[in-house]
């Protein structure tokens, strides 16, 4: 197919080099002209994937128009506060019809819409799906074995961005639970970040185990009042990518929450890492929804207040462990007839 990859980030550079391996045509357009032209020179993304050559079947552009020539299937690959302002820009070039596949983790906030939901509005016409599961840039770029989610609501969709993305290094499992799988991939970006401040102000295993499982339980409470399917928490977008990124030093997520536990401010954070931290960008649309459903999260609600309103991670800390006591289940909590975790 002809693919165009909105996004030369890390994980936009490294599915355009994943699709180029399955045999496609490939096109990357950067916002940034200088990086575009910086890819093409060094035959490679220096400054986010360095060490990876530029395969010869993706070609790299800044001009939107050239970018999106022939485009059977466009991948969105940028970060989750540029979708709506980048689909926009696109209006005009983009085949109203186009399939779009979503790669980008987060919510919008203000709105507090799924990044479906705002491509969608831009798009209506469009068919879109998202990919989304445990999968850092760093390793599916170097063709390390990964396993991801497709998703969308139209199986048939699904299955084909199933059979565009998958080989032997790279194993695609389809699911049409959208609204889990964009949640599972938003959400566990908070929990991340507390599980980086676990990490930073040098508490142990204990804690991250504490803050992962109770973690899972508020994405998971949040889904179910918002329409999604209580399983999904438990696979690869769920549980299996909340593990990988409250884990590894490739997240971005963790390694913030590390510098914010180490007493720097969130702007001096934001500054080392160089790279979009999506779970600040969510911490406040995940507090809100929240609010907005009535779901108890107060992890989410100590990270919001850490990130947002200054509060001392310390503090939050204390708050989070003396808070009432209550049983870990309780049988008469559901949602819509479905048992959740109290």
């Amino acid at each position: 197919m002809n693919i165009t990859v909105l996004g030369s980030g890390s994980w936009g550079s490294a599915l355009a080099y994943l699709l180029a391996d399955n045999s496609h045509k490939v096109r990357l357009w950067s916002f940034r002209k200088e990086e575009a032209e910086s890819i093409i020179a060094n035959k490679e993304n220096k400054e986010f994937l360095p060490g990876v050559p530029l395969p010869e079947n993706v070609e790299v552009f800044w001009d939107k128009k050239e970018a999106l020539f022939n485009a059977e299937l466009v991948v969105n690959a940028v970060p989750s506060k540029f979708v709506r302002s980048t689909m926009e820009s696109f209006k005009g070039l983009m085949p109203e019809k186009i399939s779009i596949v979503n790669v980008s983790k987060g919510l919008e906030d203000g709105s507090l819409k799924r990044l479906s939901e705002v491509i969608k509005e831009v798009y209506p016409e469009a068919a879109v799906a998202v990919l989304s599961g445990p999968s850092h840039a760093e390793e599916v770029s170097r063709r390390l074995p990964t396993t991801v989610v497709a998703s969308s609501s139209d199986l048939a969709l699904a299955e084909m961005v199933q059979d565009v993305f998958m080989n032997k290094e790279f194993r695609v499992y389809t699911n049409t639970d959208i609204i889990g799988v964009e949640l599972g991939g938003a959400l566990k970006n908070v929990i991340a970040l507390a599980a980086g401040i676990s990490d930073g102000m040098g508490f142990g295993d204990n804690t991250k185990a504490a803050l992962m499982t109770r973690g899972i339980k508020e994405i998971s409470q949040l889904g179910a009042a918002m329409g999604a399917e209580i399983n999904t928490f438990f696979g690869l977008s769920g549980i299996g990518d909340l593990i990988v990124t409250c884990t590894s030093m490739h997240s971005r997520n963790r390694r913030a929450g590390i510098l914010l536990g180490q007493g720097k401010s969130l702007e001096e954070t934001l500054k080392e890492i160089h790279m979009v931290v999506e779970g600040v960008n969510t911490s406040n649309a995940a507090y809100e929804l929240s609010l907005r459903y009535n779901v108890p999260m107060p992890i989410t609600a100590e990270i919001n207040n850490v990130l947002n309103h200054g509060k001392s991670p310390v503090l939050a800390v204390e708050e989070l462990m003396t808070r009432n006591k209550k049983q870990e289940h309780n049988s008469e909590d559901t949602i819509g007839g479905r048992l959740i975790w109290q």
